[in-house]
């Protein structure tokens, strides 16, 4: 079936509830209402940025064209990390982006998107939606008038890109690098000085020395952001956004104002787009990394002596934030509480698999 098509008759679903209802009774009902969505993402990235075009299309079709939401590239209305800011005070109704930039404002907004050593795309969904995740973050967003939703996941993220090679923890010391919340404060403890830019000001920065090393999301963003250019050495795994996701923002008066049927198509599109994008990156990042690699990437692992000092630092960092913030506290022992549970599954069934899977289609490609 042709997701327009399921998305209307979702639509429709959503719509009548358990009373069956005929079109032109439903669109009488629709009341008109237009909304404003700024993005953190540029234009540039199609996955990140086209993830907001494709949920503001759904809701469109879902509501007969009744409920229009004009979507905003950075800078047209306001600046890519202060959409946060525009949606709790009402400048905008909605907002697509990410919590951990906001990090600033409070370290506990970081487990809307990922957290080092956290969940994984499908753990983070399962966490969003069967665990406590979306009802722990809507307490947390409460507190700056915000109803959050899901609306993408990138899946797991490289490590970045380096002009020098990593060989041991100490060539972190000093290394300026482009990061986001909470990783930043996380390799500032392995002496990285953290540099937080929005993704259209990261390869200027690069080009002119400004910065040693940068991570951003994986190879169907970052070819197109051409970083190997100017930093051929591309680490993994990125061990702080193991499955970073990206939100819907919607400001609560006027979310709450909106009639019920609505509420429901924003959760149902919201979702619909959340599966899109991780689509796009599993379908596009293999290709891409093989095109990196053949201009000229060197992939590289992160030695073990990194991942493991990078392990124990986010314990500390942990338990300091945790100490601060009882709300911190909160979210983290649920959220943790679940990978411990999950993580363990996922390696006995998908890791095996993947593992032996990935042996013999080298050894076959080889022979």
């Amino acid at each position: 079936m042709e997701r327009r098509s399921f998305l209307k008759k979702a639509g429709m679903g959503a719509i009548a509830g358990s009373v069956v209802i005929g079109a032109p009774a439903i669109a009488q009902e629709n009341p008109e209402i237009k909304w404003r969505m700024v993005s953190s993402f540029p234009r540039s990235l199609p996955a990140l940025y086209g993830t907001g075009e494709k949920f503001v299309k759904y809701v469109k079709e879902m509501t007969g064209g009744k409920f229009q939401i004009d979507s905003f590239p950075p800078g047209e209305i306001v600046p890519a990390l202060q959409v946060m800011d525009a949606v709790s005070n009402n400048t905008v109704q909605a907002g697509h982006s990410c919590g951990y930039y906001y990090f600033g404002k409070n370290p506990a907004f970081c487990f809307d998107t990922a957290v080092p050593f956290g969940l994984t795309a499908r753990q983070m969904s399962a966490w969003m939606i069967e665990g406590n995740g979306m009802k722990l973050l809507r307490e947390l967003f409460d507190g700056v008038n915000i109803v959050n939703f899901m609306l993408g996941n990138t899946a797991a993220q490289m490590g970045g890109w380096y002009r020098k090679e990593l060989k041991t923890k100490d060539d972190f010391k000093g290394l300026k690098m482009r990061t986001s919340g909470m990783n930043g404060a996380l390799l500032a403890r392995l002496g990285v000085v953290p540099q937080q830019l929005a993704g259209g000001d990261i390869y200027p920065s690069l080009e002119k020395g400004t910065l040693d090393a940068v991570e951003f999301v994986g190879p169907y963003d970052d070819e197109k952001l051409g970083f190997a250019k100017v930093a051929k050495y591309y680490y993994y795994p990125g061990f702080w956004e193991a499955g970073p996701q990206v939100s819907l923002f919607t400001n609560k008066d006027a979310f709450n104002a909106l009639p019920e049927n609505y509420k429901t198509v924003i959760e149902t599109a919201s979702r619909a787009a959340t599966m899109d994008m991780t689509a796009v990156y599993d379908a596009q990042n293999p290709g891409a990394l093989r095109r990196l690699i053949a201009s000229g990437a060197e992939l590289r692992e992160f030695p073990r002596d990194i991942m493991e000092a990078a392990y124990e630092a986010a314990l500390e960092m942990y338990k300091e934030y945790c100490d601060k913030d009882p709300m911190f506290k909160k979210i983290y022992d649920d959220y943790m509480g679940f990978r411990d549970d999950v993580a363990p599954w996922f390696n006995v069934v998908e890791g095996s698999y993947t593992r032996f899977l990935s042996a013999m289609i080298s050894k076959h490609r080889k022979s």
